[in-house]
């Protein structure tokens, strides 16, 4: 039985041979090379762990949150555990190049959700349909809501509980820590078989609310990642720009289908996302900073050289809203981000 020896939570084995086999698939592991936190690291130095960690991570908690649940005398099959463990293990299969920032930019008119449910329906033919019921719990579509609302739910789940704990762990900010075990052991269910809560878990609720909403603000949406993502944004949407017009801009295969898309089948698509990762954007901005066209040019080097947008924090601006204008100071120009972080 394999053990993974995880900083956060501790060692996890992997319970059965389906659970291997759905670590070892190719598109599990291209998570290895996809940032959690996409460009936090900005910020936070030790921020550098990966959509793999976490999905490991959402695992061993889906495994203990089960053996409370048993422990308290819900009865649960074994094979309703097991499918439910290998869906939190692809539930981030879907997404791509430093995360959230790029979804917009670089594929347009699929969520991350869609690609994640195409990348597991693809595992689950490469396994000889092992993983349906995996698919039905990730869907929703099980009769046992709990089972989906471990994954995801609108308070409390296992994917949310695990990024909080493990982005905190990482960026160092200690105000975002919570007892995710302390959490765990209050699950209960209801009747009509829901995810809820003991009587008792009033305060570490509130807890877990003022962790993750400081999160947001420290983490999440801080002024400098904020900015780091809109110079990669705009690089990006450049380099679309000069695509479209006909201009040949270096980048490495995959990413070169999403700027010159051929083919158009979800086949071609899931093969090339698949290809999609980290290094492709970076070995793209590399040879960006030298291209002949000043704009793109300069937006790879600002994002590698990290001269990023000056952020101002505006209350008058929409929640949460970012803009950027051109500044006249000192007789240059400068662009400037606007945004509100108003808590």
């Amino acid at each position: 039985m394999p053990l993974i020896n995880d900083p956060v939570h501790g060692f996890t084995p992997l319970r059965s041979q389906l659970l291997c086999d759905v670590v070892a698939h190719p598109l599990f592991q291209r998570l290895e090379r996809i940032r959690q936190l996409g460009l936090s690291s900005f910020v936070y130095p030790g921020a550098t762990h990966t959509r793999k960690a976490h999905s490991l991570g959402a695992y061993t908690l889906m495994q203990r949150a089960f053996r409370v649940l048993r422990e308290k005398g819900y009865f649960i099959f074994d094979s309703e555990e097991e499918a439910a463990e290998a869906a939190i293990l692809m539930h981030d299969l879907g997404h791509g190049p430093y995360s959230h920032v790029l979804e917009s930019e670089i594929v347009r008119g699929y969520s991350h959700e869609d690609i994640s449910l195409m990348m597991m329906e693809q595992m689950n033919a490469d396994l000889h349909g092992a993983l349906n019921l995996a698919i039905q719990i990730f869907k929703g579509e099980y009769p046992k809501p709990y089972l989906h609302e471990l994954i995801s739910s609108d308070e409390l789940d296992m994917d949310r509980l695990d990024y909080l704990c493990r982005d905190a762990f990482y960026t160092g900010v200690r105000e975002g820590s919570l007892g995710a075990d302390r959490l765990i052991q209050m699950l209960e269910l209801t009747e009509d078989e829901h995810l809820t809560m003991s009587a008792k878990a009033a305060y570490p609720m509130e807890n877990y609310r003022v962790a993750r909403r400081l999160m947001y603000w420290q983490v999440y949406l801080h002024k400098t990642t904020v900015a780091a993502e809109e110079v990669l944004r705009r690089a990006l949407r450049r380099a679309h720009q000069l695509a479209e017009g006909g201009a040949e801009v270096p980048c490495t295969p995959a990413l070169h289908y999403f700027l010159y898309p051929a083919e158009q089948t979800p086949e071609a698509f899931l093969a090339h996302y698949a290809a999609l990762d980290d290094s492709d954007i970076l070995c793209a901005l590399k040879m960006w900073q030298e291209y002949p066209d000043g704009e793109l040019a300069r937006w790879a080097g600002m994002f590698l050289t990290r001269r990023l947008l000056k952020v101002h924090v505006d209350p008058e601006t929409a929640d949460g809203y970012l803009f950027t204008k051109q500044v006249e100071k000192d007789g240059e120009s400068h662009l400037y981000a606007f945004y509100n972080q108003t808590i």
